[in-house]
């Protein structure tokens, strides 16, 4: 997110990469790895170009050589990243300075409302009797991203899934039938709100699942997040975001209520 502010800055001044390398005695190429996220921070690297792109308020510098003191900290899942690809150590870390997350689910429950049963199940393709200690720290991991959610500070969590997901016995009856119960229970807790999009609607609104994150620091952009089977994309131009906050509104008005939501996912787990 610092490499992605600093890039925005960089374009209004009209500044090339170059110029800006040549600013902290480097190159193009460093200015590259840093606006990706590539590299660590240097706390006078940050001070320069902030100088370089006109940025002389005060207030407004110590925000982001604070974020620079962050960005280089490790965090919990520190101890987990043999698990997980960089992309996703990105996607972790952001999720975390979230203070709102908006997901849409086609496929599954989303990763912070499963349960340990519901999870495994995915993590092992199904054959849970088969987990081994890898799958097991996989679950692990999947937990303590929840915690959030409990924390003092917890972000608002706004989860809308397709009614197919609460249809799709993973893990077969009883896991289904728990996991369900764990989002009736989720949908009381005041910072999370849970909404299903009937199968007469769905598929209109959006092509496939996303998760948009965003910040309290009005220094920060919103952040598209789309997963696919080898990698993922990170969405932050103004036109795409505005697309995608679209695309919310949408799903806002397709999907049920909340509190129909909730009797909806009442009448799947009695059904099971």
């Amino acid at each position: 997110m610092l490499g992605s502010q600093l890039r925005r800055l960089r374009e209004a001044a009209e500044i090339t990469r170059a110029d800006a390398g040549y600013a902290i005695r480097g190159s193009e190429s460093k200015i590259s790895r840093l606006e990706l996220g590539r590299v660590s921070f240097k706390e006078r690297d940050v001070a320069d170009l902030l100088s370089l792109y006109g940025v002389d308020d005060p207030g407004e510098r110590e925000v982001f050589l604070e974020m620079v003191k962050r960005s280089n900290e490790p965090g919990w899942w520190h101890r987990f990243t043999d698990l997980m690809p960089d992309w996703f150590q990105d996607y972790v870390g952001l999720e975390e300075s979230a203070s709102r997350i908006q997901t849409y689910e086609a496929q599954f429950v989303p990763g912070l409302l499963q349960t340990e049963d519901y999870a495994r199940a995915i993590a092992t393709r199904g054959r849970p009797e088969a987990a081994s200690d890898v799958v097991e720290r996989r679950v692990r991991l999947r937990m303590k991203r929840q915690e959030l959610l409990t924390r003092p500070n917890a972000p608002r969590l706004w989860a809308v899934l397709d009614e197919s997901v609460l249809h799709r016995p993973i893990g077969g009856k009883e896991v289904m039938r728990a996991q369900l119960k764990r989002l009736i229970e989720y949908t009381k807790r005041p910072n999370i709100t849970i909404q299903v999009v009937p199968f007469d609607l769905s598929g209109y609104a959006a092509e496939g699942s996303f998760t948009m994150l965003r910040f309290a620091e009005p220094e920060l952009p919103n952040l598209v997040y789309i997963e696919h089977l080898t990698g993922a994309l990170y969405l932050d131009k103004r036109q795409e975001i505005e697309q995608y906050s679209r695309v919310v509104d949408r799903l806002m008005v397709d999907a049920e209520t909340p509190e129909r939501s909730r009797r909806s996912l009442a009448e799947v787990m009695d059904a099971l």
